[in-house]
């Protein structure tokens, strides 16, 4: 079963479904994010790292794999490691339900997929929508977040997840 998303109106693109996403010029897309849900905060992925959207199966567990490695499926014939997110960002674990997804992403050669607690919208930022993030005393490291986007009343938290996973799962995204 496939999950189905609603879009910002200026998208036209269906991510659903798709091994790919529509050919556009990289310029016009760089500011597009896929808005998703980790609890009550709303983070942003660059669409152009979004390879699809499933409908959460439960995936085939690994021995001894770190507790947020949840296991994996077979995508088509790709085996694809699926990490929920939540516990790699060290949030509550949520219960899975109707709402969970899994974005599949494309980073360093290598297919992940990302369970998280529902997809919102495809949204275009414009530069003056993104704020750098402060300085902080955290054990996230800021590199991997690329800004906070601010749409209406709603803050995005926008990560990097090129440079995140590849730091969280070393050479695991690697060829």
């Amino acid at each position: 079963m496939r999950h189905s998303i609603s879009y910002h109106p200026a998208t036209t693109r269906d991510l659903v479904g798709t091994s790919h996403l529509p050919l556009a010029s990289e310029n016009q897309r760089l500011g597009e994010f896929l808005a998703f849900k980790l609890g009550r905060e709303e983070y942003g992925l660059p669409i152009l790292s979004v390879q699809e959207i499933r409908s959460y199966e439960k995936p085939t567990g690994l021995a001894r794999s770190s507790s947020d490695l949840l296991g994996v499926v077979n995508l088509r014939g790709v085996i694809v490691p699926i990490i929920d997110l939540r516990l790699r960002l060290r949030l509550d674990k949520a219960a899975y339900d109707a709402h969970t997804v899994v974005i599949v992403v494309n980073v360093a050669q290598r297919v992940v997929g990302l369970v998280v607690d529902g997809v919102s919208d495809v949204l275009t930022l414009q530069p003056e929508q993104m704020r750098p993030v402060p300085e902080m005393d955290s054990d996230f490291v800021s590199e991997h977040l690329l800004a906070l986007g601010f749409v209406g009343d709603r803050m995005l938290i926008l990560l990097n997840i090129e440079k995140y996973l590849v730091a969280a799962l070393g050479t695991a995204t690697r060829p």
